[in-house]
């Protein structure tokens, strides 16, 4: 089952939504088996504070959006580390898009992935998942496809328990992501939803050296 409320003020910017969203996690403090982990690149300042408040490790799952063609900001899908593959029917049979398109796409996606993969780990090792509990974090859900792959590719590396927690979600995605995750916890779920970016007075994109950055600051050397 999702959990949130319809609170519908938007939030200064990320880092104001992460620390407003790790009150919603709180219960997991001192969780020795807890890691947090972060989509690049928006959730990367969210998950940073909850990783901080929580005192627990930060790491990223890459997942890459596999935009429609002519419309790239809507989603047709997603894929994610460990060829995982989450495709949108209703979106790739509404606009009749051809499985040859689609594979097109999630190639040069993959090759994305892995370039973004290897500068932003700066040659540290995925952390452990086996039998750890996962605080899955993304900026905020609209479509869901790409938090969807997420969860796929951390089901894969056998987590005790996987948790998704956003800041903001439309309510289908929040309710849809509760049937694949073992909880979900959208924070603020607008009746009134058209894009994640309309619930931050300043959504200005998260660039690499942010998430390097907050990375490194999680990791200290």
């Amino acid at each position: 089952m999702a959990r949130g409320s319809h609170y519908e003020e938007p939030y200064d910017d990320r880092r104001h939504a992460g620390a407003e969203l790790a009150a919603h996690v709180g219960h997991l403090h001192g969780r020795d088996n807890l890691v947090v982990l972060a989509l690049p690149r928006g959730g990367v300042p969210v998950a940073y504070e909850i990783a901080r408040a929580l005192n627990a490790p930060l790491d990223v799952v890459l997942v890459r959006k596999l935009g429609l063609p002519g419309h790239r900001e809507l989603a047709m899908g997603a894929i994610a580390s460990g060829g995982v593959r989450v495709l949108n029917e209703d979106v790739v049979s509404l606009y009749s898009v051809p499985a040859t398109v689609i594979d097109d796409i999630a190639r040069g996606e993959q090759a994305e992935l892995a370039s973004r993969e290897r500068m932003y780990r700066a040659g540290r090792a995925p952390v452990e998942l086996r039998d750890r509990i996962v605080l899955l974090i993304d900026d905020g859900l609209a479509t869901g496809s790409t938090m969807k792959a997420a969860v796929q590719a951390v089901r894969s590396r056998r987590p005790s328990r996987i948790i998704v927690a956003v800041p903001v979600g439309s309510p289908d995605s929040c309710r849809e992501l509760a049937d694949i995750a073992d909880e979900v916890i959208c924070a603020r779920i607008p009746e009134r939803f058209s894009a994640v970016g309309q619930w931050y007075r300043d959504f200005a994109e998260t660039t690499d050296e942010e998430v390097r950055d907050l990375l490194r600051g999680a990791h200290p050397e």
